[in-house]
């Protein structure tokens, strides 16, 4: 895996230096995809043409049924038409010629008529791959030589289910690097694994209707995906919806799902979630089961409309779209829905605007299940702490765990796990995300605390379950750190007194000695001729 990582992250050196970081994703995505999509197509055929023969049927009859499109999309093959198949475009990676009074083609002509192609034979995929190959600022030659670079990588050999992870896996890899390359503007469409990891793991989408409202490259879907495979169900038990603001997102959300095989509903196209909710559909008794988002911290500039109903909290202030988001998410869970939602660390705690009252109204209403103050460095893309509100439209008993947390809200301090992989970002480790996960499960009782005989206690500096009027009494502050308290510390066997009389004379002998210091470094000065 980690040379053929290393084989297509070259592969995306060859533009590098020609486009900026969001225009080479763009490229660099679409022909992984349709790489992938062809090979899994030949991979198919290969095998369809072993079953005709293994039945004793001649050439003429092979040759007749190895072109049933039913045969490669029953078993989640994308179709591909002959002129988008790899090895047609690899041999013609430098163009072709003008032939018979024809006009000569160039290899990023090739490819979008590729691109249009597959579109047109898969549905699925409309409007979802990108036509830019043939673009002024893509450099031809470049691409060809890219295209010979891609020649080396092979998404298939083990079967379609195996093809999808490994590709899976590559986008995820390509999405995280470019993140990385784009900065602040990377965190449009990436969340860090490990904070879409800690939402999961906390909620256990494993049914239903799932949505997030400002979806990204889909990372929330993929690893719900993943949280549904490990537990041995089908990606089928659930529903996926989402929305995506940009257009290039949006496009690679869809390529994305369709790479794991995630039948998701985003949309026929991108859109404000604000001004226009492309799934009006998702309320009531019909609304999502689960929500997670990791929505843009802090918008001050958004579409606005103080008699929206969403708004049944209170109106979001018009410089700050935090509670905006939390109450759209709000107004889309079922009865027994629950929610995840990353925010910047000032939503805990602010009182402009009228957020103080807004949090209040949500706390009062009983929706608040658990508050997680996350590590700093998580993102590479900004330097905001941010932390994860957790919502639950029941906390009964029955609902989704054993024990009734009616009126009650967990808090957990984990700002000091994780570690740092480089000098700018910090990630969870399974170990972490295991943590904060149990935690919840055991406070709440679910199945998956039961089995693993999980129970919960108060943990000094890390975790407090405290009730609806103890959070009344901090004036609705929803920050850990106010309630979770000091972690206790050690007893190494020394008594209080003597360790502070201890203590106290090593700091006054080294003030002595910093005053010594400094009166050599006086004396020395002064022996400078000026």
């Amino acid at each position: 895996m980690k040379e053929l990582k290393d084989t297509l992250w070259k592969a995306a050196d060859k533009l590098r230096g020609s486009m900026d970081a969001s225009q080479y994703k763009d490229v660099i995505l679409g022909l992984v995809f349709l790489k992938y999509v062809s090979d899994a197509f030949e991979e198919r055929q290969t095998q369809i043409v072993a079953e005709l023969e293994a039945e004793g049927l001649d050439e003429d009859q092979v040759s007749q049924l190895v072109d049933d499109v039913d045969e490669y999309t029953g078993r989640g093959v994308f179709w591909v038409p002959d002129e988008a198949r790899w090895d047609y475009l690899a041999a013609n990676g430098k163009g072709m010629p003008a032939i018979d009074g024809a006009a000569p083609r160039s290899i990023g002509e090739l490819i979008d008529d590729a691109m249009d192609a597959v579109m047109r034979a898969n549905p699925s995929l409309a409007a979802t791959l990108p036509r830019i190959f043939n673009r002024d600022n893509v450099d031809q030659r470049r691409l060809g030589e890219l295209m010979d670079l891609l020649n080396s990588a092979r998404f298939t050999g083990q079967g379609v289910s195996k093809a999808r992870d490994l590709l899976g896996e590559v986008y995820e890899y390509f999405l995280e690097k470019f993140a990385r390359a784009e900065g602040k503007r990377g965190g449009e469409f990436y969340t860090p694994a490990g904070v879409v990891r800690v939402l999961v793991e906390v909620l256990e989408p494993d049914h239903g209707r799932v949505y997030d409202p400002c979806c990204g490259s889909g990372g929330m879907f993929v690893q719900t995906e993943k949280f549904l495979e490990s537990h041995h169900k089908e990606g089928s038990d659930i529903s996926v919806y989402g929305q995506e603001l940009n257009e290039r997102t949006w496009r690679m959300a869809k390529m994305n799902l369709a790479i794991h095989g995630l039948n998701a509903n985003l949309a026929s196209r991108w859109g404000d979630t604000f001004a226009r909710d492309q799934h009006p559909e998702l309320t009531g008794a019909k609304g999502a089961d689960f929500v997670m988002a990791n929505p843009p911290f802090n918008i001050k500039d958004w579409a606005r409309s103080e008699s929206d109903p969403r708004w049944k909290y209170g109106i979001p202030p018009a410089g700050n779209a935090n509670y905006a988001w939390i109450q759209h998410i709000i107004s889309k869970l079922a009865p027994g829905g629950s929610a995840g939602v990353v925010m910047a660390n000032g939503s805990m705690s602010s009182n402009s605007g009228g957020e103080g009252e807004i949090r209040a109204e949500l706390v009062e209403a009983d929706l608040v299940s658990c508050m997680v103050a996350l590590p700093t460095q998580l993102f590479r893309s900004t330097g905001i702490p941010v932390c994860t509100w957790f919502f639950a439209r029941d906390k009964a008993a029955g609902a989704r765990g054993s024990v009734d947390r009616t009126g009650q809200v967990l808090f957990i301090d984990a700002r000091n796990l994780g570690s740092m992989v480089d000098r700018a970002e910090r990630a969870l480790s399974d170990d972490d995300i295991a943590r904060i996960a149990g935690t919840f499960h055991a406070w709440r009782g679910t199945t998956s605390a039961v089995e693993a005989d999980l129970t919960y206690d108060d943990e000094p500096g890390f975790c407090y379950s405290a009730t609806l009027a103890e959070i009344k009494a901090a004036d609705y502050a929803l920050t850990p750190g106010r309630y979770v308290g000091a972690a206790e510390v050690e007893d190494d066997g020394e008594p209080v007194e003597e360790k502070i009389a201890r203590l106290s004379k090593e700091l006054f002998e080294q003030f002595d000695e910093s005053e010594r210091l400094a009166q050599i470094v006086r004396e020395q000065l002064g022996r400078v001729d000026v």
